[in-house]
């Protein structure tokens, strides 16, 4: 092996590093047996990180029964009321989806989307969201994601099954922490907020919008996604969020210093 190749390789145990920070989000799953199935495709490529979001049947015989020797990560789901809480401490949201709706949003192939989880810095956890087996997920979930992830499939037969959905996206990170090529190092002193900073700084952002008169109240929904859309872009960390808010309450409270005017 060259040295280049060295350098773009990892070992298996720093692979198994990089990948315990991915968090395999499954909402509202109708069939327990999904869930199973999903488990056993994970465990196969290294993910442990198993959270379920209000499922129909939970826990489950079947679930255990096809997840076939990887019923430990089934016992060892974290199990959520609601999708807040599963993305509590995540820096970065991806959601798969079969289609685009209404609005426009930053979209991902799988090896893209594997390249992109491998540049969060060391210690940020990274969810991937999928929906359920009848339709997916919600526009306002698809809300929270930072990119939407497709999955190219067949234009004449494109349904995938949701537990081959998740190895196809668990092989794409595998492949991708192992390999490493190709990928950029963040910052040093650059770390995004998480999902739940994020969702209160847009909550301020719509009531300081509302306050001085910008947003329209009847209309408020297409300017917030836009602007959820900029700002996801954007993923400010802590320092650059304090000053976000900072400049969102002095424009509530109204204290707008004087302006300084040259009369010389």
């Amino acid at each position: 092996m060259n040295s280049r190749a060295a350098k773009d390789t990892r070992s298996a145990s720093e692979a198994a590093e990089v990948l315990a920070r991915f968090r395999i989000v499954l909402i509202n799953t109708t069939h327990p047996g999904n869930i199973g199935s999903a488990a056993r495709a994970m465990k196969v490529m290294g993910l442990s990180q198993l959270h379920l979001v209000s499922p129909k049947t939970w826990p489950s015989s079947e679930a255990t029964a096809l997840a076939s020797g990887a019923a430990d990560l089934c016992h060892a789901a974290q199990v959520h009321e609601d999708l807040d809480s599963a993305l509590a401490g995540c820096s970065l949201v991806l959601g798969t989806s079969a289609r685009l709706r209404s609005l426009s949003m930053p979209q991902l192939d799988v090896r893209a989307a594997a390249r992109t989880c491998l540049q969060e810095a060391p210690g940020q956890e990274v969810a991937i969201l999928f929906g359920r087996e009848a339709y997916g997920l919600t526009n306002e979930e698809m809300q929270r994601c930072h990119y939407l992830v497709h999955i190219e499939t067949n234009p004449e037969f494109g349904s995938l099954n949701l537990a081959q959905a998740v190895q196809v996206m668990a092989y794409e990170f595998r492949m991708a922490a192992l390999g490493g090529a190709g990928t950029q190092v963040p910052p040093t002193d650059w770390m995004p907020v998480d999902a739940q900073e994020m969702e209160r700084f847009y909550e301020h952002l719509e009531q300081a919008l509302l306050d001085i008169r910008f947003l329209n109240p009847s209309q408020p929904k297409r300017l917030m996604m836009r602007l959820r859309r900029l700002f996801n872009r954007a993923r400010p960390d802590q320092n650059e969020m304090n000053i976000l808010r900072g400049v969102l309450a002095a424009a509530q409270r109204g204290d707008y210093p004087p302006s300084k005017v040259d009369k010389s």
